[in-house]
């Protein structure tokens, strides 16, 4: 473990960044699960795991878990484009993503 130039600590979002990010997409106070929820924490780790990578290119296991978030973001994009379309729309031009 010596040899490692970064513990997972940094890799992942402290309480205070996610409240930052999740504060406008939250449907109640102790939302946790909802797709708007999620989709807003997997953004802002891909952007973290982004930024890490350009430093890092050879960083091959973070790359791997930077490809499956961008697919569980997918996913729950597409469910919540097929449930709630205004919700969706709305998520979309907030965090500044494709639709």
């Amino acid at each position: 473990m010596a040899g490692r130039m970064f513990s997972r600590k940094t890799m992942s979002l402290t309480s205070k960044q996610k409240e930052k990010v999740t504060k406008d997409v939250k449907r109640h106070e102790k939302d946790s699960g909802s797709p708007e929820y999620q989709i807003a924490l997997f953004t802002e780790t891909i952007k973290k795991l982004t930024s890490h990578l350009k430093k890092n290119p050879k960083d091959f296991h973070s790359r791997r878990g930077l490809l499956k978030m961008v697919s569980k973001r997918k996913k729950l994009m597409s469910y919540l484009q097929k449930v709630d379309e205004k919700t969706f729309k709305k998520i979309i031009k907030k965090l500044d993503l494709k639709g």
